[in-house]
């Protein structure tokens, strides 16, 4: 659908309040666990992203769903709520990354005429499959896994749980993941627009393959651990970033590493490089 960039902006922006307003009444309208009646409410509004996908045939329609789910989720818990300092720090944490990811998104998108490699590439390989795959693969396991990240957030903003500062250690770490996203970001969009190498091979991305991965499974590792030591008990909260990180090593790693290997010297640049960490590596 070709649509340009700024209508494609309205468009978006009026699905995701769309999205958001199904998912407030269905959170509304149950009456369960706070954690079920969010993954309810969660798989309401994806489905209707995910209906708009469809209507424009374009199932980038939904990236901008893992940045804006977080901090939408957290605002509306903490709406008229006396908030702990705990609670206030995760949010605020939860908010830089998530207004950043999102501006990053907003910078790369091109308008609804322009669909996200990976999603065209799926569709070409799995044929009549793919609705399959869109609902479930695109759609349903991120927003499950960045449920599963949020929640630890969720149940800290609305417990009265006593805030320890040895939890500080792990916000840093979260924001020294978004610091890390960010500056791989901006040094992959300057070297996009003056190709002279087949990889980038300069600042973070001089020893690392994937700096910006590690730098969002460091953001949800920081902020499961910084809800864990202020909630002991929850120590099973941690769940959300072993599965984000299982879903960069399973799925994003080998999907971007597979189309990078048709260039030519890929095995090598593989060898001098690590999957995530920006350390030369020890020959």
């Amino acid at each position: 659908m070709n649509i340009k960039r700024a209508p494609s902006f309205i468009i978006v922006t009026l699905v995701y309040i769309v999205a958001t307003l199904a998912g407030i009444f269905t959170y509304l309208s149950l009456d369960f666990d706070v954690w079920l009646s969010l993954l309810i409410a969660d798989t309401v509004a994806t489905v209707v992203t995910f209906i708009f996908s469809l209507i424009f045939k374009n199932a980038s329609v939904y990236d901008p769903y893992w940045s804006v789910q977080p901090i939408v989720i957290l605002a509306c818990f903490a709406w008229g709520r006396a908030l702990s300092v705990g609670a206030i720090i995760v949010i605020c944490v939860v908010a830089i990354w998530a207004l950043r990811l999102t501006a990053n998104w907003a910078y790369t998108f091109h308008g609804l005429a322009y669909q996200d490699w990976r999603y065209t590439m799926l569709c070409e390989k799995t044929g009549k499959l793919y609705p399959i795959i869109n609902f479930v693969g695109i759609h349903m396991v991120p927003t499950l896994i960045v449920y599963a990240c949020t929640l630890p957030a969720v149940y800290l903003v609305i417990s009265d749980a006593e805030f320890n500062p040895v939890s500080i250690i792990f916000a840093c770490v979260s924001l020294l993941g978004v610091t890390l996203q960010a500056i791989s970001d901006i040094q992959m969009h300057k070297y996009r627009k003056n190709r002279t190498t087949p990889f980038i091979r300069n600042g973070l991305w001089k020893h690392s393959r994937h700096p910006n991965y590690l730098g969002e499974i460091l953001m949800w590792w920081g902020v499961g651990a910084f809800c864990v030591v202020n909630m002991p008990s929850c120590w099973y909260f941690i769940i959300g970033a072993i599965l984000n990180n299982l879903l960069f090593l399973l799925v994003s790693v080998p999907m971007a590493d597979g189309r990078q290997s048709r260039k030519e010297g890929f095995e090598q640049y593989k060898k001098e490089t690590r999957m995530f960490f920006p350390i030369k590596r020890l020959r």
